[in-house]
């Protein structure tokens, strides 16, 4: 009818570390279904912000569609929107590259 103490204290301790096993299996799943796809688009998106070469044509988050006329080192690309209109754009916000200049053939 009585509970010692020492009986009572072991099944604490064996109740802490199952109620803590929900929440390492939420981690987990947060982690394949949200943490880990969005890392794998931001590696994406970067390969391509860093392979835009002259003459590409490019999106911008804006929704600019221009052409990329100038690559500059500071993380600007030059694009022109129109005939003789040129805007400076910076590379991260370009959001898809539309179709893709071939790199000149090294003879």
């Amino acid at each position: 009818m009585f509970v010692t103490p020492a009986y009572a204290q072991d099944a604490g301790a064996a109740g802490g570390l199952i109620s803590i096993i929900p929440f390492v299996l939420i981690f987990v799943i947060m982690y394949f279904l949200l943490i880990r796809p969005q890392q794998k688009k931001m590696k994406e998106h970067q390969a391509m912000v860093s392979a835009l070469r002259r003459g590409d044509q490019v999106v911008t988050q804006g929704g600019i569609v221009g052409k990329v006329v100038k690559v500059k080192e500071d993380g600007e690309i030059e694009v022109e929107i129109a005939e003789g209109v040129k805007v400076r754009v910076i590379k991260s916000t370009v959001a898809t590259v539309l179709s893709k200049t071939e790199p000149a053939a090294k003879e």
